[in-house]
């Protein structure tokens, strides 16, 4: 009887672990998000953004050769980036919008 109990245990706690674990990308809506926006000012916030995930945002917003992706204290990513043969300042914020600044 008590080695069902404990058994019946070890289950649940291992299906409650595996269902807690299953959304591993983030609770920020921005990363499901595959669309590329455009702003004029990157939003302040807790990015949760990885580095790769920042430099194909940048890129699925028609920006090549990004590079030198760093989170600033405002946790937006900055970096460089061309566009129409010219190098320019490229940010994501937390949301997942794309700013040249």
């Amino acid at each position: 009887m008590h080695r069902k109990i404990l058994v019946a245990a070890m289950a649940t706690t291992l299906a409650t672990g595996a269902f807690a674990q299953a959304d591993t990308s983030s609770h920020n809506p921005a990363v499901k998000d595959a669309t590329a926006h455009t702003t004029t000012m990157a939003a302040k916030g807790r990015n949760s953004f990885t580095e790769s995930q920042a430099r194909g945002r940048i890129e699925k917003a028609g920006y090549a050769n990004v590079s030198g992706l760093a989170k600033n204290k405002n946790g937006v990513w900055q970096g460089t980036a061309t566009k129409d043969g010219g190098k320019v300042n490229v940010a994501l914020d937390y949301k997942g919008n794309v700013t040249v600044h």
